[in-house]
């Protein structure tokens, strides 16, 4: 049986189940994995034939063990992944690979529904009930709360950023009712994931049943490797092809599943972190040195606008080094095995709304904010790496551009079509408004009273 121990080093190992429920280590830290199980080749190389919720069958199973049985866990991940993942191919070896069909039109939808449904089925097996609260910055709120909404065991209390959210992630969180509770935090996300963080870790709280749904917590962050299978899968016409990954990059879970997937045998040649003016990573790349950015910078692909990524602990960790929940290392990482494996670049504000320009006018397809910076970044490696010309490339598009009319209306004068999912949520009323929280005591005593 497969084992998580924290980035911190300092509780004890646990399997599956506990890393689930508990959401975050005792120590502060986040489970990893002691090891990653391998995939062989043949069985990464037959997924061309398979369905989405079949691979994800072929992946999860590899870390749930026997805690959830075969049959079981094939109804949660078909029930969870019943929506499509279009990939299109812009230039000879460029694709780009849509992420935002699942019900929030988000590439959130992947972990939230998979981990929603694998809480569910432990909590009805233990007869437990428990609180999830998570912190977002902007479409991981959404998705958490429409995955859980309506689950008995489980309530939810999302946190966001009053000021740096649109009306349409706001509302997605706000009209639910019943076990899902959003608040609005006058601050940043960073500010949201600390109140969060100093929950998990009060031990006033400690009978409250606490828990995240963040891909801090690892059963969120695992089916993210889902995705770079199949879109691998998609795209190959060799066996055991390489690809290029350009992955948007906010709270680092989405590339930790990449890495994930890459140390289960995913034939990757290169993935490029595409990062928004929260700069801290590829500034740690060039130099070695992490410094976080406070306070984050607001951008308009607004669910990348972290300034101290939780997973980058995950990466640091994966890499042999130690970092700790606030920012400092303890133990360096092997830089050169990093550097080999990721490149990562800063896109402004100014080059995300060029390229979503840009993009139209070559392609006549509407892109959205982050999928721009993704689209950016390919483009700044394409122009550096000439020898890689010939390797095949993914670009992930992770929300759908109707989330954001008001940018895409000012670059190309269109309003971007709005899937039936959003139409319907655009058009309901705000059951709950938001919370006043102004420090940590605040947001404690909410939790007591609310619980």
């Amino acid at each position: 049986m497969i084992k998580y121990h924290s980035t911190n080093y300092d509780t004890p190992h646990v399997d599956f189940k506990t890393a689930v429920l508990r959401g975050q280590a005792l120590d502060k830290g986040l489970y990893m994995l002691n090891e990653i199980p391998k995939l062989s080749r043949d069985k990464i190389n037959n997924f061309k034939s398979l369905a989405l919720h079949e691979i994800g069958f072929e992946v999860i199973s590899e870390f749930v063990d026997d805690i959830i049985p075969d049959h079981d866990l094939k109804i949660i991940l078909k029930d969870a992944l019943n929506f499509s993942i279009p990939i299109e191919k812009f230039r000879k070896n460029d694709s780009i690979c849509y992420l935002d069909q699942g019900p929030t039109a988000s590439f959130k939808d992947f972990g939230a529904r998979i981990l929603a449904r694998i809480m569910d089925y432990f909590l009805k097996v233990d007869d437990k009930n428990i609180v999830i609260l998570t912190a977002t910055s902007g479409d991981t709120g959404g998705a958490v709360a429409q995955a859980f909404f309506g689950m008995k065991k489980i309530r939810v209390i999302v946190l966001f950023p009053e000021n740096e959210i649109s009306e349409l992630q706001r509302k997605q969180m706000t009209t639910l009712g019943k076990n899902i509770t959003a608040i609005g935090i006058k601050g940043k996300f960073d500010d949201c994931q600390s109140l969060v963080k100093k929950a998990f870790n009060d031990p006033d709280l400690k009978d409250v049943g606490l828990s995240s749904a963040n891909s801090i917590n690892v059963g969120r962050l695992i089916p993210q490797t889902i995705y770079y299978f199949y879109g691998y899968s998609r795209v190959i016409e060799e066996l055991e092809e390489k690809v290029i990954f350009s992955v948007p990059s906010g709270n680092f879970g989405n590339l930790m599943g990449g890495l994930i997937a890459y140390n289960m045998g995913l034939p990757v040649r290169k993935f490029i972190s595409a990062v928004n003016e929260n700069d801290a990573f590829p500034r740690f790349l060039e130099t070695g040195v992490y410094e976080k950015v406070e306070p984050s910078k607001k951008c308009i692909s607004n669910a990348m606008n972290v300034g101290h990524p939780s997973n980058f602990a995950r990466i640091i960790d994966l890499y042999n080094g130690q970092i700790d929940e606030t920012g400092v290392i303890h133990k360096n990482p092997n830089l050169n095995q990093l550097r080999e494996n990721i490149v990562s670049y800063s896109i402004t504000d100014e080059i995300t709304k060029e390229t979503i320009a840009d993009f139209y006018n070559k392609y006549h397809k509407i892109i959205e904010p982050h999928g721009a910076v993704g689209w950016a970044c390919l483009e700044i490696y394409r122009n550096k790496y000439l020898e890689d010309k010939n390797y095949k490339s993914i670009c992930f598009e992770t929300a759908d551009p109707a989330k954001f009319p008001n940018e895409i209306m000012s670059l190309i004068n269109i309003t971007p079509n709005m899937p039936k999912s959003l139409m319907t949520i655009q058009n309901k009323k705000e059951i709950q408004k938001s919370v006043e929280i102004t420090s940590y005591h605040d947001f404690k005593l909410f939790i007591q009273n609310k619980i």
